[in-house]
């Protein structure tokens, strides 16, 4: 996908602020946003996170 921050933000029902602040790490989306960005992408939450190891984090 190419879409902006502002495109996911919107498809997300999101602020444009929140999708950046994420993306740099300076917020962790709620159980209820990450379901809102996942279903804008388009896919599962579980999928959201299936390339991701706990251990990659540290």
């Amino acid at each position: 996908m190419d879409w902006s921050q502002e495109e996911l933000a919107e498809r997300a029902d999101l602020h444009r602020n929140y999708i950046s602040d994420i993306e740099r790490g300076d917020r962790n989306p709620s159980l209820e946003n990450v379901h809102k960005l996942a279903k804008a992408l388009g896919i599962s939450v579980s999928e959201l996170f299936r390339n991701y190891r706990i251990d990659d984090a540290e």
